[in-house]
């Protein structure tokens, strides 16, 4: 009874409003967030735009290979830096991403090597003839202000994120209790030490893993069920900058580079003056897959950290540093969209932010400008299918008549009511199109927000509720 909900359906065609229930009226998106700034960045850097990250030198290039002088990797905004970039050239997700994983959230890693865009750039430097680096390997990460993410998983947003800014343990049951598990970690690299100490626990019992940072790397301790599943955790990296330094050096002394630099300790080394790395042209540079690939990754799993970066992407577009000058680049998309920025407040690109607010009508206009984007199938191809994939992998049963017709972004946000010891839903949210069995294809945004929650699993029922939801457009409207 103390729930709020607000429902807004529109033909995309006709512009017809179908159905209306406080369209209006203001709502916590959270996830939903994510159709306004994927938008945004996909109309700023349209869908084929590549990220590309350079190696420059700096010194004297002897014709022996010897580099007396410094490497110096240049962050530019690659969201997933290789670390998912599979055989066909497309980013590689899993339903629940490994940046959710946790003892009680059951996720996995993607089956591409997280050092794969280093890999390259190393692969590079060596064929450019470099056999020796006598100087330092540094990390140019300032290319914006860092920030922080909004919603869950890893907090710090970088120019350069390397598997997330994680590293990512998995650890699996032995073959009975007591015995030790099987306990595995990536990336890995001469300054990644983990000291991992997990048993077996008995059948059916509740797993209890337990990461501790230390001065000489990272301690893991707890148990699993012998006959549960395997379970992935993440730490997340204190510094990006110098885990990706001492990991490139890794994958430099690997590809036959001869590294005298340490990945253990930085040199007293300084970068060159923000942006000018002079005329000459990187030695190296790992080009990215298309953008729209990373919009697909962000709206499919919801991923908070790469989604929280878009208005920083915005913003350096600009020749602008900040999140709040990404933010209002975004609000200036979006009033030039035709969206009425007066109803809406936004703290961040993710969801998850107390200042996060929209209206259904607003979510909608979004939508319906979108339809008409030149960038509208990338972005449709984006966004979660009803049953299928992503966040609405699981939403409806195999056999529903919605299965395939929705595409959608999911939100949830729910946040500890300790004074009762249960849970309040803060929004659970959905907003995208449907394929009518009428013909029609329709809009809409659904948000219902504010209920107690007995169990966790209750906000699951709503979600189910939602999926409901889109079964009756489907075959209804």
């Amino acid at each position: 009874k103390e729930s709020h909900w607000g429902l807004f359906v529109v033909d995309l065609e006709t512009g017809e409003t179908l159905y209306e229930h406080q369209p209006n009226q203001m709502f916590a998106p959270a996830s939903v967030t994510k159709l306004f700034s994927v938008a945004a960045a996909l109309d700023e850097l349209g869908g084929d735009y590549r990220f590309q990250t350079p190696v420059y030198t700096r010194g004297k290039r002897h014709e022996s290979g010897v580099l007396d002088g410094d490497l110096i990797l240049v962050g530019q905004g690659d969201l997933s830096f290789g670390g998912r970039t599979d055989e066909q050239g497309r980013i590689a997700f899993q339903n629940v991403d490994h940046t959710y994983a946790s003892p009680i959230n059951i996720g996995d890693w993607t089956r591409p090597d997280p050092l794969g865009a280093l890999k390259d750039l190393a692969r590079q430097i060596a064929a450019a003839g470099v056999k020796e680096v006598r100087g330092e390997v540094l990390v140019d990460d300032r290319l914006y202000d860092h920030a922080e993410s909004t919603g869950s998983g890893p907090r710090r947003l970088t120019p350069v994120m390397l598997n997330d800014n994680l590293l990512d343990v998995r650890i699996s049951p032995g073959t009975e209790p007591g015995r030790p598990a099987h306990v595995e970690w990536r990336p890995q690299g001469t300054a990644i030490h983990v000291d991992a100490q997990v048993e077996t626990g008995s059948a059916k019992s509740s797993p209890t893993i337990y990461l501790y940072a230390s001065p000489s790397g990272l301690t893991v301790r707890g148990s699993v069920a012998v006959d549960g599943p395997s379970r992935v955790v993440g730490y997340e990296f204190e510094n990006p900058a110098l885990a990706v330094r001492a990991l490139f050096i890794d994958c430099l002394r690997s590809a036959g580079v001869k590294v005298n630099a340490s990945p253990l300790r930085v040199g007293p080394a300084t970068l060159p003056p923000l942006g000018d790395y002079g005329p000459d042209k990187p030695l190296a540079v790992h080009t990215s897959p298309p953008f729209s690939e990373s919009a697909k990754l962000i709206l499919k799993v919801s991923h908070n950290l790469q989604a929280s970066t878009l208005p920083l992407l915005l913003a350096t577009r600009h020749k602008k540093r900040t999140l709040d000058d990404g933010l209002r680049l975004q609000a200036a998309f979006l009033a030039k969209a035709g969206v009425d920025v007066a109803t809406i407040s936004f703290g961040g690109g993710a969801g998850g932010d107390r200042g996060d607010y929209v209206t259904p009508a607003a979510t909608v206009a979004l939508l319906r400008h979108m339809y008409k984007h030149r960038d509208f199938a990338a972005y449709r191809e984006a966004l979660p299918v009803l049953g299928v994939d992503g966040t609405l992998a699981k939403a409806v049963r195999g056999d529903s008549p919605a299965r395939g017709k929705v595409r959608a972004k999911t939100g949830t946000y729910t946040v500890g009511n300790r004074l009762n010891q249960s849970t309040v839903l803060l929004s659970k949210a959905l907003g995208g199109y449907a394929e009518c069995r009428s013909g029609r294809t329709v809009a809409f945004a659904v948000f219902c927000n504010l209920v107690h929650l007995n169990k966790q699993r209750d906000a699951a029922a709503i979600g189910s509720t939602l999926g409901e939801m889109c079964e009756v457009m489907v075959n209804e409207l």
